[in-house]
């Protein structure tokens, strides 16, 4: 996605760079120069001046202290899956003309992300062993783990005990209530056990970054701003969305979650819309729970509703999950980028599968 064309498309501005500095008192935000892979100045560092500013700078990966957690994989950005797609590609050709035969991936964290992947990485599997001859088939064994009682912990627990069961029946092995106190190259120790394995992958919580800690404004212990119920920080002309964003919900706060970014975001379009227009607006945040769907494979889903009939949840399982799954992706693309270029999107896609397949080795 080219941030340019969009906004063109979308009538705003885009600036590259990292933020360097936050002055919310003198309602200016500092931008650090951007460098190429050789260290030369491509943009010089910058100040902009702003009316209200919405910070919704994400989070990343939470290790807990781990020792050794450099050793395993994140999946942050799209460099990062691009430079793990590289690492398990090399390591499928490694594992099919090893004297072995066998492969071991860990992953670390049984939430949405881990189980999407460990079904992704079976799936990828059987795509890989289709084009080696018998001699060259290898095993895959694949270890996911949870500190917790059970996996997809923020899901019901229907939704959990199927998806674990989908998951062993297709000889992935899950460990629940073991917490990773340790990782090495080629191992790490789950609980009382030790595993080794070729690949780990940490997708075991989130952490906003350490950098926000000096902008002035109040956080939590996660780093996340503190935000009141207009979304409002600590400096009334600075807002915070997403995951960088700690705002109340309940007993707690509102989740992590992408339908969280986005009734957020479309709450504060209306707001700043209003008070760019001089309109009186009341209206505080409320987040509503629409549910959750999980991805097991292209042919199947789980999910689980909130709302239905009666006001009650209610569970969508295989193809219908997955097709529900799929036009909930969509329409994130056509939010962005309006309907016909997303089917268009959609139809180019549909046809690079056909013709390469999902899975490249080069």
């Amino acid at each position: 996605l080219s941030y340019m064309i969009l906004a063109r498309r979308n009538h705003f501005s885009f600036t590259l760079g990292e933020i360097a500095a936050l002055d919310a008192k003198g309602k200016t935000l500092s931008l650090a120069e951007v460098l190429d892979d050789a260290g030369e100045q491509i943009v010089p560092a910058r100040t902009i001046s702003f009316t209200w500013a919405v910070l919704a700078i994400g989070s990343g990966s939470n290790f807990f202290n781990t020792p050794g957690a450099e050793h395993a994989f994140v999946l942050e950005r799209a460099s990062d899956a691009i430079h793990f797609q590289r690492r398990l590609l090399a390591a499928f050709t490694r594992a099919a003309f090893s004297r072995e035969r066998r492969l071991g991936i860990a992953i670390v964290g049984a939430g949405a992300t881990g189980v999407e992947l460990s079904a992704e990485l079976l799936e990828a599997h059987q795509l890989m062993l289709l084009g080696l001859s018998r001699e060259q088939h290898f095993r895959l064994d694949i270890s996911l783990i949870e500190a917790g009682p059970r996996i997809l912990a923020a899901l019901p627990e229907r939704i959990s005990a199927k998806a674990q069961a989908a998951l062993e029946a297709r000889g992935v092995t899950v460990l629940v209530s073991a917490p990773v106190s340790q990782i090495g190259e080629g191992h790490l120790v789950a609980g009382e056990r030790t595993i080794e394995v070729d690949l780990i992958v940490w997708a075991a919580g989130i952490k906003a970054a350490e950098s926000n800690a000096g902008f002035g404004l109040d956080i939590n212990r996660a780093n996340q701003f503190v935000v009141s119920a207009r979304l409002e920080t600590s400096a009334a002309s600075v807002f915070a969305l997403g995951d960088c964003a700690a705002c109340a919900w309940g007993d707690g706060l509102v989740p992590a979650r992408a339908q969280a970014a986005h009734q957020q975001a479309s709450y504060l379009a209306d707001l700043l819309i209003a008070r760019l227009r001089g309109r009186r607006f009341d209206r505080d945040f409320v987040y509503r729970d629409f549910g959750s769907l999980v991805s097991l494979g292209e042919k199947r889903g789980l999910g689980s509703l909130m709302g239905g009939l009666g006001g009650r949840n209610f569970f969508v399982d295989g193809l219908i999950a997955k097709g529900m799954y799929m036009a909930l992706h969509l329409d994130h693309h056509r939010a962005i980028l309006g309907f016909w270029n997303t089917l268009v999107l959609a139809l180019a896609r549909l046809l690079q599968r056909r013709v390469s397949g999902r899975l490249k080795l080069h």
